[in-house]
């Protein structure tokens, strides 16, 4: 069957054209293609001498023997350089064959086949260049026909698939990659040939020829065209891109192992509660990082032992009892179901035994790798449960500061990659992390009770009693989430049933800030009990503080310049010290004295909250009392406002705890409380529990102190108060009131002691004093006697000589009275004493010893 040469055939390429030469010597027959090459149409060129229509004119003669020689039956090929008419006189290089013919005469002819040169050339180098290219690429070049079969691989496509290039021919993308990669890649070559839209970065997954291994490609498709435009296949350049693929699997994992540490750095350690802490880890790590987790912490540790490290992770094969006692304090699970296999094998003797519940105690057998782990300190592998969800579990201790706390666990499922090097790197990581802070906060609740129970050893027992005061008090510390404060609040009793009601509030937290509570509440305690006036108490407790801040512990700072040798700490120690401890001993204080006699309470006030008072049918406000700079910053002067108050007046005393929060300014917290106390009347402790439960205290920021008293003041029968002139008759004048009222108030018991203190002490005012003479009987809880004069000689008691005939009245004063002193008043002095009450029991009376130490 004759069929035409399709377009885009060789010889449209290549330019071979014909023609014939007659016995003549002269072209007989003319090709189309011989026309398309020289560019001469058929009538002019046959009748004419080939070499003289192209051929140049210093070759024709040469030309014209070869002619000669041809006609004469000899065949001739070789490269013949033409003259090229259409371009220009340009000329070209052919290659003729040339054969001798016969013509129907049987006269001797020849038939010229003719190649252009350049073209063949072009077409050879093109052919060299296609075939360096496709065979020495060092990527896999493969070339599948219309039918999707292998046509043509290179080299290094067979190097990676085995055999031979050859070997290729003919196999389907079935031959190289498992059922479903195979399917995916047969459609893209498909989709390729049908749309002719070429695909970039195709990745493919199979395995290596005879092996196990996983090896991935990328791969870039494209059609492929004739010279006419018909598409005859389908190219692909197949690149192994298996180490790029573990090298970004590897950085994606570093990526996201960085970003668990990050996240775990955010996260875990908000709380000072080791429970939280432990959810907190596993939070960050489950999903992130694995699908299981639980947290096992020793039970030492939880309850507040105190162990020396280590010692908390016995384990004794001969103990049979394995580890230590642990608590399994959290756990977590990305799977469904998957919990109670989690850590399976891991601590029982079986494969199959159940992991500890939340909140139980338990061992791990001396054997097992939990138990390994957590005597080792280093991170165990546990294998997973054939039967269960588990395919494999880190056992990472958690270690901190050289002491191991407990112990973590985190379980793979089956279908999850499975544990690295790098895994147990940034396990071992996270348990540290956590590990570290569970310490920190075992530390922080270790101090933290100990400045509770120091901060409430402090405090006044519960239900403190006063003359003319009901008094009821409230202390809440902070929460375990905030550090210990120096709240406290006072009632010291002081001479002529008179009480000081103190509240303060050292600034600061923690272990030192209820130190410097307990210092600065005894310092009050022993100011008050010199009877001073309540700003002279804050001024004196101010010059306390300041020594408190000060290093050395009361040296003040400017001495620490001073000669004699002494090697005292560099100047930047010394202002670092001063530093820390500057705002420690920084304290607010609010001091009153309340008489019960007057029923007029005085206030000083070192920065604190105001006091406030509510009295009967008004509302509640706040007394106006200069606040004053807080104790321990000196240099200002403390002022003193006196009140009278109403009987059953309630008066509050309380810290800033109480009115002030992040989210609550102090004004709206003061008027809070106002509208609190404005009510009517209740009992004291349930007023108490009001003001704390209906204030928005945001309880566990900060410590509350709270001391509310209701005025009671002391019935004008209670008290017998005369002035005595000086003379000394008023000695005698004064034993026959105080007996006269002492039997008006049935105290009969106490008449004769009374007589004899009262007379030794008007005697004494009359002797040492100046001015009128004033004597005062209370009767409260115990009975009071007091005796004022203008003179501001103290009395002081001494030792009288054998010989001496007086000197012995204040002896006597003390060993018959309960307690006795001296106090200075505006105007002098007053000199008390005071007696108990009497029970009904027989006095006791004065031994030998304490008769003679008299004389």
């Amino acid at each position: 069957m004759w069929q035409s040469s399709p377009p885009g055939s060789i010889y449209d390429y290549i330019r071979v054209a014909s023609f014939s030469i007659g016995p003549d010597g002269l072209i007989e027959q003319w090709s189309r293609r011989a026309a398309g090459l020289f560019g001469m149409a058929a009538d002019e060129a046959i009748g004419r001498d080939p070499v003289d229509a192209f051929m140049p004119a210093e070759l024709r003669s040469d030309g014209h023997r070869r002619v000669g020689e041809i006609l004469d039956g000899k065949e001739w090929t070789g490269l013949v350089p033409f003259r090229m008419p259409g371009e220009g006189g340009a000329h070209g290089l052919a290659e003729v064959y040339v054969m001798p013919s016969l013509t129907a005469d049987g006269e001797r002819a020849a038939l010229c086949i003719v190649v252009d040169v350049r073209a063949l050339r072009r077409i050879e180098t093109d052919l060299a260049a296609s075939q360096a290219i496709f065979g020495q690429s060092p990527f896999g070049f493969v070339l599948f026909g219309t039918d999707f079969t292998v046509v043509r691989a290179n080299q290094r496509f067979a190097t990676v698939f085995g055999g031979a290039a050859d070997d290729h021919r003919g196999r389907t993308v079935d031959d190289y990659l498992p059922g479903p990669e195979a399917e995916r890649l047969g459609a893209t070559l498909k989709r390729v040939m049908d749309t002719g839209e070429s695909v970039t970065d195709l990745q493919l997954v199979g395995p290596t020829p005879g092996g196990t291994g996983r090896r991935h490609w990328s791969m870039n498709l494209y059609r492929v065209h004739s010279g006419a435009g018909r598409p005859v296949g389908v190219a692909g350049l197949a690149t192994d891109v298996t180490r790029r693929h573990i090298a970004a699997r590897e950085a994606a994992s570093a990526r996201r192992n960085l970003a668990l540490l990050n996240e775990a750095s955010a996260r875990i350690g908000n709380s000072l509660d080791l429970e939280t802490t432990a959810r907190e880890l596993l939070d960050v790590a489950v999903p992130g990082f694995c699908d299981l987790a639980s947290v096992d912490l020793y039970q030492g540790l939880l309850t507040g032992e105190e162990a020396a490290p280590g010692s908390w992770a016995p384990a004794h094969r001969e103990s049979g009892g394995g580890s230590a006692e642990l608590r399994r304090v959290a756990h977590a699970s990305a799977v469904a179901d998957a919990l109670p296999t989690a850590v399976a094998g891991s601590g029982g003797p079986g494969p199959h035994d159940l992991p500890p519940a939340l909140g139980s105690v338990h061992r791990f057998p001396f054997g097992s790798p939990c138990a390994t782990a957590l005597r080792s300190g280093q991170v165990e592998a546990v294998p997973g449960d054939d039967m269960g969800f588990v395919q494999s579990t880190l056992a990472v201790p958690m270690v901190a500061h050289d002491t191991v706390v407990g112990l973590v666990q985190f379980s793979r499922t089956k279908g999850s990659e499975p544990f690295g090097e790098r895994d147990r790197a940034l396990a071992t990581e996270l348990a540290a992390r956590a590990a570290v802070c569970i310490d920190n906060a075992r530390l922080y609740r270790r101090e933290h009770e100990r400045a509770l129970i120091l901060q409430r050893s402090l405090l006044p027992p519960g239900d403190p009693e006063a003359a003319g005061l009901d008094i009821a008090c409230r202390y809440l510390p902070g929460n375990t989430a905030t550090e210990v404060g120096g709240d406290w609040f006072d009632v010291i009793e002081l001479p002529g049933h008179r009480t000081a009601l103190v509240v303060g509030d050292v600034m600061g937290r923690g272990l030192r800030a209820a130190v410097a509570m307990g210092e600065l509440r005894t310092a009050v305690r022993t100011l008050a009990l010199l009877d001073l006036e309540p700003a002279e108490v804050l001024s004196a407790l101010d010059e306390v503080a300041r020594g408190l801040g000060s290093p050395g512990g009361g040296e003040r700072s400017e001495g620490l310049g001073g000669s004699g040798g002494a090697q005292w700490p560099s100047r930047a120690a010394q202002k670092s010290r001063e530093a820390d401890l500057s705002e420690v001993y920084l304290a607010t204080c609010v001091y009153a004295v309340y008489d019960p006699v007057t029923r007029r309470c005085t206030f000083a006030n070192a920065g604190h909250m105001p006091p406030a008072v509510v009295e009967p049918g008004r509302p509640a406000r706040l007394i106006d009392v200069p606040p004053g700079m807080p104790l321990g910053v000196g240099g200002e002067p403390f002022e003193e406002v006196e009140v009278e108050l109403a009987e059953n007046a309630l008066l509050t005393l309380y810290t800033d705890g109480l009115v002030e929060s992040r989210d609550q300014p102090l004004d709206e917290g003061l008027d809070a409380l106002r509208a609190v106390l404005t009510g009517p009347q209740v009992p004291l402790e349930d007023a108490c529990d009001f003001v704390l439960s209906t204030l928005d205290t945001r309880h566990g920021e900060d410590d509350i102190a709270l001391l509310m008293a209701r005025i009671q003041g002391l019935p004008g029968e209670a008290v017998g108060d005369w002035t005595l002139p000086r003379e000394p008759r008023s000695v005698g004048r004064a034993r026959e009131l105080a007996r006269s009222q002492l039997m008006a108030w049935d105290l009969d018991d106490l008449v004769d002691t009374t007589e004899l203190l009262v007379s030794e002490l008007v005697t004494n005012a009359l002797r040492y004093g100046e001015g009128e003479i004033r004597l005062r009987l209370l009767r409260d809880r115990t009975l009071v006697c007091e005796v004022w004069d203008a003179g501001l000689v103290q009395p002081r008691r001494r030792r009288a000589r054998d010989t001496d005939e007086g000197g012995r009245g204040l002896q006597l004063v003390g060993l018959l009275s309960a307690a006795w002193g001296s106090r200075r008043t505006p105007r002098g002095k007053t000199v008390w004493f005071e007696l108990a009450l009497p029970t009904g029991a027989p006095a006791a009376e004065l031994s030998v010893e304490q008769l003679l130490s008299m004389y």
